[in-house]
């Protein structure tokens, strides 16, 4: 069974995700200030940290930089009220996997970790962090792809996209979560970048590799 840690030092909050990971089939355990989730993500217990910005005792960005920092690499999301895009930034600069506001919905929060968890990180630390699906695997060290036994070239946003997709198979996404999760900021109104870009993918990659749903997003499919 996955075992997750939550830092989160606000207990309703804590209670109910807590409570929402056991019933879904993972086993959870609680640290309430930063010093304390620093120890027990660094034991090697855990399988993902939800980690809250706001804890008390230490910040949680000092804890994901003092993480990434001693080599741990433990699958880490961000799970905060802080919405700006510097606060973004600065988390995944620091090293994590995703990053979620305050107010959410569990339902998106437990996608989210669950595409997390599919990242295979292989026991030999020479080989590389890997995401694969329907005969298309991306090395998301070295960034590279490939389709079959054929390296596919992808732009950086190309590839960030794909990664998105890949995290998330099966689950709709929409023009407006991929403009937040690629580009990272709000474009016109009107933009179609979101759809350019999703038949650059379909040209390199194969039609039938990401769908469309009609009058919502996009979505790869299971």
């Amino acid at each position: 069974m996955r075992r997750i840690l939550i830092a989160e030092d606000n207990a309703r909050i804590a209670t109910f995700l807590e409570q929402g990971l056991q019933k879904n089939g993972f086993m959870a355990k609680l640290a309430t200030t930063g010093p304390e989730a620093l120890s027990n993500a660094l034991d090697g217990s855990f399988d993902l940290l939800i980690l809250d910005l706001g804890l008390p005792g230490r910040e949680g960005l000092s804890v994901l930089e003092e993480l990434r920092g001693q080599g741990c690499q433990l699958p880490l999301v961000i799970l905060t009220a802080r919405d700006t895009i510097t606060d973004k930034l600065a988390g995944f600069e620091l090293g994590a996997d995703d990053y979620v506001t305050k107010p959410f919905r569990f339902e998106e929060l437990l996608a989210r970790i669950r595409a997390r968890l599919r990242v295979v990180v292989p026991a030999n630390p020479e080989h590389e962090l890997m995401l694969a699906h329907h005969g298309i695997v991306i090395n998301l060290r070295t960034r590279l792809v490939k389709v079959g036994e054929r390296i596919v070239d992808l732009s950086t946003r190309e590839f960030t996209m794909l990664e998105t997709f890949m995290s998330s198979p099966g689950q709709v996404l929409s023009r407006e979560q991929l403009l937040d999760r690629v580009w990272g900021y709000n474009h016109a109104p009107g933009s179609n970048v979101v759809d350019v870009y999703v038949g650059y993918l379909r040209k390199k990659l194969g039609n039938n590799m990401i769908e469309t749903v009609r009058g919502i997003g996009y979505r790869m499919p299971i």
